[in-house]
């Protein structure tokens, strides 16, 4: 028996908008604390005193290039009052939340924006707006959350004179739950939180909660290939999606019909990580599962990151993975352990690891006992239960914390990528010393850290932050220093994103990780859906 949830498109409770030049809400803004300026101090002889931003309303933008009948047309589809070129709103959509992103935002000069903003329904009124940007050679950016870092969102104009943005928040239901296949269809627009109170109402839970989790989309999800911080439980976005519904400027796709089927490829890897370039999804079916019914948790101290890396390895091959299972490195751990205090009131040496166990009691005291005794072996010592509580509270919170340091002159970014177990030293070695060795050639030395966030039994990613001193030009310091990461990621065999996806910023390096015959591919699937070329210009195809 299917239930179906009886919900007004664009009633349920919207994430608040992020602020413009910045990520998340005021209320999640934070003053560094003591310790951090005096890390700063010390380290960069900074002094930790932030310097004041404007006012959304004090930045100029460049004007909107929307003609009156584009205006009267696109109203049309989807209401006056759902089509917006406020200024306010046009920047509020300017683009994502990484470094690069709020270091242009809050660059004196104008800012490029989106000419408009529509605000659809519906899946129909998402397949009107993009026929008539093809048939009227206006650019479309999806967006949902607006959490990219990768330029994944950023108002790209390519060709075209006038670029909308097509907000995504109105579709935003619970359409259907099917508690005997134990899956559930959710509007593209339905934020993680939303999605999640909504599946609870149902005694379910989705489970993927990514670091952009309480802002990012359902559709962005999946059309990121997103990774959550549980995917050693509960697996990849991707892994989760069984059905599709997507708009194209040719028309619809309902893609799914069985968990598994053998009628020739499957074409919804088309669309799950197409970033917005083939089409929209507007909705997706995806496993769900009962909401657990216990939780624990246990932090663990390896003596350096290749024991520890090698211990996680022995609990994911051994079937025995934990829900959440990462593994800092030595500067990391330390870092944090300055910031937060000594785990459990004893100093931690080496490197810290974090593990999380879902589902019912005995499960997870089962779960817990094998892998304990898998880590134990490879030489980890238990910590008890409190770093890792630690970690779940204030999860969603590092994005914050490179804001305030933005705020004092320090750079701070991230980057990251994947490969196999055996590669895995050598790649986070390449990398670590090309992100230094491009920093120190610019005369200010950083701080790069290091951590496994997601694990497979065949490899794992790699997750680097990268902390400096700002230079006069910090876009070029940081473009200086990604260029010369993604070439060692290339060069040392890894992927050029595990899961940021690929936007605008990782274009450069698609040829490199597809083929040349891939690019090819690539395009001409494009021109088959979109042959105007109108979806999100400039990012993920070459």
């Amino acid at each position: 028996m299917v239930e179906m949830q009886e919900h007004k498109p664009g009633s349920a409770t919207v994430a608040p908008d992020m602020v413009w030049d910045a990520w998340g809400v005021p209320a999640g803004h934070q003053p560094l604390s003591p310790q951090i300026r005096g890390l700063l101090a010390q380290v960069f002889g900074i002094s930790g005193e932030p310097v004041a931003r404007r006012a959304a309303a004090e930045v100029p933008l460049r004007p909107s290039t929307l003609t009156a009948t584009d205006r009267a047309g696109l109203a049309a589809l989807v209401g006056d009052e759902h089509l917006s070129t406020d200024d306010l709103v046009r920047l509020r959509h300017a683009g994502g939340k990484s470094t690069p992103d709020l270091l242009r935002r809050r660059a004196d000069g104008p800012q490029d924006a989106p000419d408009a903003v529509a605000f659809p329904a519906d899946h129909a009124q998402v397949l009107a707006l993009l026929r008539y940007c093809a048939e009227h050679a206006v650019a479309v950016v999806p967006f949902g959350g607006g959490t990219s870092v990768v330029g994944g969102v950023d108002p790209v104009r390519g060709q075209f004179g006038t670029v909308l943005a097509i907000d995504l928040r109105r579709l935003d239901t619970l359409t259907e739950v099917d508690p005997i296949a134990g899956t559930a269809t959710l509007g593209g627009g339905l934020t993680g939180p939303r999605a999640e109170q909504l599946l609870a109402g149902h005694g379910l839970s989705l489970g993927h909660f990514p670091q952009s989790f309480e802002f990012a989309s359902i559709g962005g999800f999946a059309a990121t290939r997103s990774s959550g911080q549980a995917s050693a439980g509960y697996g990849r976005f991707d892994d989760m999606v069984q059905r599709l519904t997507v708009a194209t400027p040719q028309g619809p796709m309902h893609l799914g019909r069985a968990p598994a089927s053998a009628a020739g490829p499957d074409l919804r890897e088309l669309f799950v990580g197409s970033e917005g370039t083939l089409g929209i999804i507007t909705a997706v079916t995806v496993r769900v599962h009962p909401v657990p019914e216990t939780t624990a948790y246990q932090a663990w101290s390896f003596p350096d990151f290749a024991t520890g890396a090698t211990a996680l390895r022995s609990v994911v091959q051994a079937g025995a993975a934990p829900t959440v299972l990462r593994l800092s490195d030595e500067a990391e751990t330390g870092l944090n352990l300055a910031r937060s205090g000594d785990v459990g009131g004893a100093p931690v040496a080496g490197c810290l690891a974090i593990t999380t166990y879902e589902g019912t009691a005995a499960h997870v005291a089962a779960r817990a006992a094998e892998a304990a005794a898998l880590l134990t072996a490879a030489g980890g010592t238990a910590l008890g239960e409190t770093a890792a509580q630690q970690w779940e509270h204030g999860r969603f919170a590092a994005p914050y914390l490179r804001d305030a340091l933005l705020d004092v002159g320090v750079l701070c970014e991230t980057l990251e990528t994947a490969t196999t177990w055996s590669n895995l030293a050598n790649l986070k070695t390449k990398v670590t010393g090309a992100l230094m060795d491009a920093l120190s050639a610019q005369g200010t030395p950083g701080l790069v850290m290091c951590h496994i966030s997601h694990t497979y039994p065949t490899g794992a990613s790699l997750y680097f932050t990268v902390v400096a001193k700002q230079l006069d030009d910090p876009l070029g310091q940081w473009a200086l220093a990604k260029r010369a990461a993604g070439d060692a990621i290339i060069a040392a065999g890894g992927t050029i994103t595990h899961h940021h996806a690929v936007g605008a910023d990782h274009r450069p390096w698609m040829s490199a990780e597809v083929g040349e015959l891939g690019v090819r591919v690539l395009r001409a699937v494009k021109r088959e859906l979109d042959p105007a070329g109108v979806l999100n210009p400039g990012k993920l195809v070459p």
